[in-house]
This record gives C-alpha cells, sequence and structure tokens, in this order.
C-alpha cells in the first residue's frame, strides 16, 4: 500500500467534517470504514492502539483521533488538517444557524428536519457501537468490564474518569492473578492480525522521533501557552469588557480539561455555571442549543460554542457580531487543547505500541468505554423515543418506527449513511407539512 497524498487525506478530512453526524461512536465508525476497511491506510491494531489512547483523554475523542490519524499520516500538519477541518463545517453552520436563532427565533421548518434526523442519528449510534463492540469486547473477561462500566455509569452515576481508575486497576490485579484472561484477547488479536502488511501503516511500521523528546516536548507546550495567550492579550488591549473575556475564556479552558467520557459527560457542569452562575443564557436555550449541537456534523461539543454565542449575544445588548466572537473565543479554547494532547502525546504513546502491558491496559479501557457508549445510546435513545416521560403514554410512535427503519436500512440493506440522513431529513419535513 503506497502512502496517500496529502491532498487525498485532506478532501477526506474535510468530506469527514460534513458527514460526522451520530456522535464519537458513528464519527469513529465513519472513519474506520474508510481509513480501515476502504482505503486501508492504517490497520485495525493501529487505528485501535490510536482510539484507546483518544478514549483515556479529556475531549473529543473522535476529533482527538482525526488529529492522530492526520499526525501519523502526514506529521504535524497532517494532525492540524485532519483536527481544523474535523470542526470547521460544524462552527460555520452552528454560527449560521446560532444568528438565524436570536434573529428570527424558532423556525418549525428547521426543527422538523432535525426531528426526521433525531432517529437515524440514534440508529447510527446503535450499529457504531455494535462494531465498535466486536472490534473491542475479545473476550469473556472484556464484557465483563464493559458490562460492569455500564452499571456503574448507568445505575450509580459514577464518573467517567472514576471508571477508567478502576478499569485500570481491576486489570492490574487481574493481571498478576489471573494471567488466563488476557490470552484469550491475545490470541484473537494475534488472529486478526495476519494481513497488517495490506496496510499503508501497521504493527510493522517504524515512525520515526518517537518517544518522550524533553526538548521538543517544552517547544510544543510553550508554542501552546503562547497560543493561549494570545487572544486574551488582544482582549485586554482592543476590548472595553476585558473581564467577560476572560471568564469566558478561562471557563471554557478549564471545561476542556474535565471533558473525559464526552459532551454528555461536562454539558451539565456547562449548563449549571453558564445559566445559574453567570447568566449568559437560560435554561430554555441551553435545550435549544442542546437540540442544535445534536443535529449538526462535528462532535456534541461544538454545543459550547452556542453558549459562547450566546454569552457574548446577551452580554453585550444582543449584538450578533458580539455573539460570533464569542463562538469563535469559545470555540478555540475548547479545541485548543485537544490539539496540545495529540500532538505533544502521540509520540510518546506510539513508544508504547508493542509494550504487552500497556496494550492489555487500553484494551481494557476501550472494553470499559463500550459500556459508557452503552449508557449514552440509552440516554440519548430515551431523550429522543420517549420527549416527554419515560412510559408507554410518552412513547413517540413515529421516532421509534423511524429508528427501526433507518437501523434496518443501514444494518440489513447496507444503505450509506449519508444517503440515510438525507431521506431523514426529507422524511422529518414532509411528516411536519402533512400533519401540519
Amino acid at each position: 500500500m503506497e502512502k496517500p497524498t496529502f491532498k487525498e487525506a485532506l478532501k477526506f478530512w474535510t468530506k469527514l467534517g460534513f458527514i460526522s453526524f451520530g456522535g464519537p461512536a458513528g464519527q469513529v465508525a465513519i472513519m474506520h470504514e474508510f481509513l480501515v476497511d476502504k482505503k486501508k491506510w492504517i490497520s485495525d491494531s493501529k487505528f485501535l492502539h490510536a482510539l484507546n489512547y483518544c478514549m483515556v483523554l479529556p475531549g473529543p475523542e473522535a476529533q482527538q483521533l482525526a488529529t492522530y490519524i492526520g499526525w501519523m499520516l502526514h506529521g504535524t500538519m497532517g494532525g492540524l488538517a485532519a483536527g481544523i477541518l474535523f470542526v470547521l463545517p460544524s462552527l460555520f453552520i452552528l454560527l449560521g444557524l446560532s444568528a438565524i436563532y436570536v434573529s428570527f427565533g424558532n423556525l418549525p421548518w428547521v426543527f422538523a428536519i432535525f426531528s426526521g434526523l433525531k432517529p437515524a442519528v440514534i440508529a447510527i449510534v446503535i450499529l457504531a457501537l455494535i462494531k465498535i463492540g466486536k472490534k473491542s469486547l475479545l473476550s469473556p473477561f472484556h464484557y465483563f468490564i464493559a458490562f460492569a462500566a455500564f452499571i456503574c455509569i448507568f445505575f450509580f452515576n459514577i464518573p467517567f474518569p472514576i471508571i477508567i481508575v478502576g478499569a485500570i486497576i481491576t486489570t492490574t490485579i487481574c493481571r498478576q492473578f489471573f494471567p488466563t484472561f488476557f490470552d484469550l484477547s491475545i490470541n484473537k488479536t494475534a488472529q486478526k492480525e495476519i494481513d497488517e502488511k495490506e496496510f499503508y501503516i501497521n504493527k510493522h511500521t517504524i515512525t520515526p522521533n518517537i518517544g518522550f523528546k524533553p526538548t521538543r516536548f517544552w517547544k510544543q507546550v510553550s508554542v501552546g501557552v503562547l497560543l493561549w495567550s494570545i487572544p486574551l492579550v488582544a482582549f485586554y488591549f482592543l476590548t472595553s469588557d476585558f473581564e467577560f473575556w476572560k471568564k469566558l475564556s478561562l471557563f471554557f479552558t478549564q471545561a476542556a480539561f474535565v471533558t473525559f467520557g464526552g459532551a454528555y459527560a461536562v454539558l451539565p457542569y456547562v449548563a449549571q455555571v453558564s445559566v445559574e452562575k453567570f447568566n449568559w443564557l437560560t435554561n430554555l436555550q441551553m435545550i435549544d442549543g442542546l437540540a442544535l449541537g445534536e443535529t449538526t456534523p462535528g462532535p456534541l461539543i461544538m454545543v459550547l460554542v452556542f453558549v459562547g454565542f450566546m454569552a457574548g449575544h446577551n452580554h453585550f445588548g444582543n449584538s450578533v457580531a458580539m455573539g460570533s466572537l464569542g463562538l469563535l473565543t469559545t470555540t478555540f479554547y475548547t479545541f485548543l487543547p485537544c490539539f496540545l494532547f495529540i500532538l505533544v502525546g502521540a509520540p510518546i504513546i506510539e513508544r508504547t505500541q508493542e509494550n504487552k502491558r500497556v496494550k492489555e491496559i487500553l484494551a481494557l479501557v476501550t472494553a470499559a468505554v463500550v459500556g459508557v457508549i452503552l449508557n449514552l445510546t440509552m440516554y440519548l435513545g430515551q431523550a429522543v423515543i420517549f420527549p416527554k416521560d419515560f412510559s408507554f403514554a410518552g412513547l413517540d410512535h413515529i421516532t421509534l418506527g423511524w429508528t427501526i427503519i433507518s437501523f434496518l436500512a443501514m444494518y440489513r440493506f447496507k444503505t450509506g449513511m449519508l444517503t440515510w440522513i438525507g431521506i431523514s431529513a426529507v422524511f422529518g419535513l414532509a411528516y411536519y407539512l402533512i400533519t401540519h
């Protein structure tokens, strides 16, 4: 397999930014289908190794995975291109929708389209859950860890970082006393790696300049700190209300560092602080923002940029220009740490590819994440299929029916995701026009 050109990769990363519906599970599935199954740019073992690392980081794992793979293909420029293009389309879409939202109020036909998309998104997430489960649940012990993680988060609301730490401790103990648990997964993995050489990047690929190098590490961290400081310095000298911009910048930087477990883990915290403490927007506006974020491409953490837009808009007397500046500022401070984690950490983590102990720990982390994704699937499904209350009376039969049809269309009849998203949007609009 020859190295893909930067132009070829750029074409895919641009396309991915526009079709990355379905949250992290759906986005990872799209990348796996194209990069591993179709193009063979990266092998399954390397893809899962990168995914395992991104799963334990704060921030949107799918965006960080794209950055990681972009870095492996074309270095720092490849990583920046993949990560930025993953976010850019949803940034402009949300900027446009936010401006329409505050200028013209709720548009019924827009939300009618969204209502058609939501069940399709649920089906995409379920498909992705099945696919990731097949790849990462390699033994009964992995299934046990996934089930335990689901129980912890669903019934006991245990925070995601604690579940990850628990999985690592469990792995360490079981590796010491029950090594046969891991022999099963290693044997299965070995069977899957027979055709590694078909892929451009595979487990035998030697990546140059990997490992911990102090000079490079501190240079990258210094560049990150400098980039973080530039907007704050500009706000200090160029705006009349520096306190607002400082508060916005510090808050979303902090949020970026605590987003373990994806957007749904941090959204309650962001909502509580931005609504109740800072009064940047109302509860209803927060819910509307979540609806916009759920039905646009890109990571769900993009909901935070809607909060930034509303903060600037409401603080500066309903100014769309200040709202737009708030949105761009929020985007910058939310995603800067994501790039730093990958571009600083990827060369170090690559050294661990053949470390048996690290591989086992990361494999168990992925198994735990499968349980967490199952919880998120149920959370999303309940919100969409039971919009009023979780009872038979509160069941939305149309949404449930379209979710089942969407699942069958993509799973049984192999309809493309993008095609089905378009069909679902038309369905949502048609249903609204018929019933109104």
